[in-house]
């Protein structure tokens, strides 16, 4: 895995395009995401993380969070392909002792084009390889985008007011640019279903970063993703880890439980016991042995940890879970276990047919790898083999129709 790459690979070309497939009402959702995971200088084994979107849902009203967002109309394109959305621009920040959410949530006009477009502010030889930006039309700069020699993403924000001043970063801004080919390469993903449902996903599993944190200078890794989703949203796991010798980790599995019934964003319910996978996925890009191998064998199991939620959080004391996961194929067999260290979560109620409202919540989790090995034809790893090990994990619960 070549860790010395000068520019992002792949097929960047749907970086800045939406409405790939016919758009559907109530279900048609598009966002882009950016992880960061930065060292801690306390020693924080989970590090410091941000998680940042720009989104857009081709709805009438959703409220999230407690914020009505009634975006106006669906997206509309000029005569280059350059895009004007209604959308929402969201973030969280673990400063590597608390969570601090939301540390922005702004609706606003959104513009996204790439770089051929006659409004971008500077023509090179470069131009038309999958440069091009995100950016909110606000007095702050929320934007992020893709240089035009695909070598460097930049991504700026400006934190909202937060209830007690000097508490988060004011301002924040990064560079972030290759890892190796491996989690630098842009991967497409896509499946279609009846009348027109399914997803379009493009992902970077892993680059490097450096940025400043006010005056403050850090440095880290991150993850990417832009989603359209087409479908009704229902519970899953995720999770990804990022390994310092450059390998990488992750996990997926959309099910079916109890919880899809949910109302309210209150963790360890009753319900809250068993899962029906719909399906199993999972990926390990292997720096030692210079491979990648996909899983289709994925079990998880959500057990309550010792830690639990602070006096910041939204349920004080409710218990922070600890997630086990197994995933095995013919050549490897790898076993984890994470626990959360703090909780970030958006809530989502949308007005459906006959007066009634969906409900879906859906939680973010920076973790401590307690446990990790890799049992392989070359041997056995375990995390003492690795001198960090930094992920975040999702899970959802609620039916979003």
């Amino acid at each position: 895995m070549n860790s010395d790459m000068e520019s992002f690979t792949g097929d960047l070309s749907r970086m800045w395009k939406l409405q790939e497939r016919p758009p559907l009402n109530h279900l048609t959702w598009d966002w882009w995401w950016w992880l960061l995971m930065l060292d801690d200088e306390d020693g924080n084994p989970s590090g410091k993380q941000l998680m940042v979107l720009w989104s857009t849902k081709d709805n009438s009203k959703v409220i999230v969070s407690d914020t009505v967002w009634e975006p106006k109309g669906r997206p509309g394109f000029d005569d280059e392909s350059g895009i004007a959305l209604d959308g929402m621009v969201c973030a969280w920040w673990y400063d590597g002792k608390r969570m601090h959410e939301p540390l922005i949530k702004r609706k606003c006009r959104i513009i996204t084009m790439d770089d051929t477009h006659s409004k971008w502010p500077e023509v090179s030889e470069d131009s038309g390889r999958g440069g091009g930006a995100v950016v909110p039309l606000l007095d702050d700069d929320l934007s992020m985008g893709l240089k035009s020699d695909l070598s460097e993403f930049w991504l700026n924000l400006t934190s909202d007011k937060q209830p007690i001043p000097g508490m988060v970063p004011q301002s924040m801004k990064f560079q972030i640019t290759p890892w190796n080919d491996a989690m630098s390469t842009a991967r497409h993903a896509t499946a279609t279903y009846a009348m027109n449902m399914g997803y379009d996903i493009l992902r970077l599993h892993g680059c490097k970063v450096e940025g400043s944190l006010d005056n403050q200078h850090v440095k880290g890794t991150a993850y990417f993703q832009k989603v359209c989703v087409q479908a009704p949203s229902v519970p899953w796991y995720w999770g990804v880890l990022h390994l310092a010798d450059g390998s990488y980790i992750d996990w997926f599995l959309p099910h079916l439980s109890f919880t899809i019934t949910a109302r309210d964003n209150r963790p360890w319910k009753k319900r809250d016991l068993s899962h029906i996978s719909l399906s199993q996925g999972g990926l390990f890009h292997d720096a030692k042995n210079n491979r990648s191998e996909k899983f289709t064998n994925v079990q998880i199991e959500k057990e309550i940890s010792n830690r639990s939620e602070g006096k910041h959080g939204h349920h004080p004391d409710a218990p922070l879970p600890c997630f086990i996961i197994k995933m095995w194929n013919e050549n490897t067999t790898i076993s984890i276990r994470v626990d959360a260290v703090d909780r970030a979560h958006w809530t989502f109620e949308q007005p459906t047919r006959g007066g009634l409202t969906s409900h879906f919540t859906y939680n973010e989790y920076p973790l401590e790898t307690k446990y990790l090995k890799i049992e392989d034809e070359t041997g056995v790893r375990t995390h003492k083999d690795y001198s960090w090990i930094r992920g975040n994990a999702e899970h959802s619960w609620g039916l979003l129709h």
